[in-house]
């Protein structure tokens, strides 16, 4: 999926900083966690995503659209937690903590690979044999390491593990706080896919699964990312 040799030749001109890049992922909180949501056909509003986050019900929704924002909001603070005591570190442990804070009681099982296979909706793709998959992820995080670029790195992450379908659920919404994740910790900022994006993202998506690399879905989300951060960079 992976060829770091073409991945390491793109070149990115972003400086990192990361109380900078951290400072900017905590006030942006609730925008991240009601976009991820929405992605996810959840049906809150911002405000009423904001209403709930600051501690007060919000009626005429499904508990289960209440339970995602909650347990989203959960696993990005573990998340920030990590990043600002130098703690994240990408590998299954870590990725099966903040899996079990963003699934909790939402998925078949959480903070555990799942033990059965699975498909995807819109595809003839099959994700791998869940029997194959400590030994994916291990090799997988291996050529990840290889890559030099952080945001690259990130990116290619998210990628990997909505197409790998590690969990049962919430695939997509974990391989972007790993994402998230690896940029805070080297310094940049993070990436915030948003809801009004949700066809092209989708459309992406079904690429990447039915692709023997990620490099078109990369180079998408990689545009994406520099287009949506190029007016919070820090004047030095």
């Amino acid at each position: 999926m992976f060829d770091t040799k073409r991945l390491n030749s793109i070149k990115i001109d972003l400086t990192p900083d990361k109380e900078y890049a951290l400072f900017i992922a905590k006030k942006d909180r609730v925008d991240f966690i009601y976009n991820t949501s929405a992605l996810e056909g959840c049906a809150l509003t911002y405000p009423e995503v904001e209403t709930l986050l600051d501690g007060v019900t919000v009626g005429g929704h499904k508990l289960s659209n209440e339970q995602m924002i909650l347990n989203q909001n959960r696993a990005v603070q573990l998340l920030f937690e990590m990043v600002q005591h130098n703690k994240f570190d990408l590998n299954k442990e870590m990725v099966c903590d903040l899996h079990y804070k963003l699934a909790f009681e939402e998925a078949l099982s959480w903070g555990v690979f799942r033990d059965g296979n699975v498909n995807i909706g819109g595809t003839s793709y099959l994700p791998p044999d869940f029997k194959e998959l400590d030994t994916i992820f291990e090799d997988g995080i291996k050529k990840l390491n290889q890559i030099k670029s952080p945001i690259i790195r990130a990116i290619c992450y998210f990628l990997f593990g909505a197409k790998m379908q590690f969990f049962y659920d919430g695939n997509k919404r974990i391989s972007r706080l790993i994402a998230n994740g690896i940029l805070l910790s080297n310094g940049y900022l993070p990436l915030n896919l948003k809801v009004k994006d949700k066809l092209e993202i989708n459309k992406q998506m079904i690429k990447l699964y039915e692709s023997e690399d990620c490099i078109e879905s990369l180079e998408y989300f990689l545009e994406y990312y520099t287009e949506q951060n190029k007016f919070l960079r820090r004047k030095r």
